[in-house]
């Protein structure tokens, strides 16, 4: 049973260690070799961590629980180890196709309504109060008349990464 609880053990320390190191063993059988894409994330080290520390503890469940002895306790431990390391290799796979919302752009701006901040002159530049993916953001803001500071404005076009053309909000 001290085998076995050493082993469960030792795959929470390798498991530890994914956290440190993670990749090392996929950087080591994905190097565009003949073994490329074909273990695809199978000897990940969390996979690995879950089959042992499970081979393990199950193991030591089954030895200390029952009367079959080493080789029912192996044969629990392994078949508990594969299915904590597919689960394992499914999670994942799952964390890695998570996908979250695009990252806002510029061009997202058009149509967007916001506040002078500082006044812009007939030609000139100012600063606007836009809001991007929820968030404040000040732009530089060209107009082609006057507008005040306090003013709603209505983009109509981004001019670079940081700049905005704004026209005032008539109502």
């Amino acid at each position: 049973m001290t085998l076995f609880l050493g082993i469960g053990i030792a795959g929470i320390v390798l498991l530890v260690l994914s956290l440190v190191f993670d990749g090392v063993l996929e950087g080591l059988f994905g190097g565009g070799g003949v073994l490329d894409g074909l273990f695809d994330g199978l000897l990940s080290l969390p996979v690995i961590a879950g089959f042992v520390s499970m081979l393990g503890f199950s193991g030591a469940i089954v030895l200390g629980t029952t009367r079959l002895g080493t080789g029912p306790a192996v044969l629990t431990g392994v078949a508990a180890g594969l299915g904590a390391g597919w689960l394992t290799w499914k999670f994942s796979r799952m964390l890695m196709r998570d996908q979250t919302v695009a990252t806002p752009r510029g061009d997202d701006l058009v149509g967007t309504a916001g506040t002078v901040v500082t006044a812009i002159p007939a030609s000139g530049y100012g600063e606007v109060l836009l809001r991007l993916g929820g968030q404040p953001v000040k732009y530089a803001a060209k107009s082609a008349a006057p507008v005040e500071y306090g003013a709603e404005i209505w983009v109509e076009r981004t001019l670079s990464a940081s700049s905005v053309s704004v026209r005032l909000v008539e109502r």
